[in-house]
């Protein structure tokens, strides 16, 4: 009676499933390594987001002034470059900064500066020979190549 009772406990042990401690260990070490390897991978997109983004803002913000230049006069041209006089830099936020908005002999001259969420910053400035030069801090070779020369092209 007492091995019947024996052999029915241990069968009792044997029908029970589920998992070891030791399996979900490695199960949880498994996710961990997966998680160290995708996780720089994504802080990386999200700052290239980022810089995208101001790289976005400061084109826009060149449309934005170039029309207001295109209806100023030489009294009015600083006006341009503040969201007071041109409503549509007020759309673009704060990381934007347009400096030195101007008419020169008639041709807009003016510097657009937008830093990004990680703290990069792209310049656009426009000289009055037409000339616009693309620079960035950090360098950014893709961005510099937009630079043009007297044609009065803005990339």
């Amino acid at each position: 009676m007492l091995q019947r009772m024996l052999n029915r406990l241990r069968g009792v042990n044997d029908d029970e499933k589920g998992f070891t401690l030791i399996e979900l260990l490695v199960v949880i070490l498994i996710i961990g390594i997966l998680a160290a390897i995708a996780l720089p991978t994504f802080l990386g997109q999200q700052k290239k987001a980022q810089d995208a983004s101001a790289k976005s803002d400061a084109r826009n913000a060149v449309t934005q002034v170039e029309s207001c230049l295109a209806d100023a006069t030489t009294a009015t041209a600083a006006a341009c470059g503040t969201a007071a006089g041109n409503p549509g830099l007020a759309a673009l936020g704060t990381d934007v900064a347009v400096t030195g908005s101007t008419l020169t002999n008639g041709a807009p001259v003016y510097n657009i500066e937008a830093t990004s969420k990680s703290a990069n910053k792209y310049n656009i400035n426009k000289a009055a020979n037409g000339s616009v030069t693309y620079t960035s801090t950090p360098n950014d070779a893709k961005w510099a190549e937009n630079s043009s020369s007297g044609t009065g092209t803005t990339g």
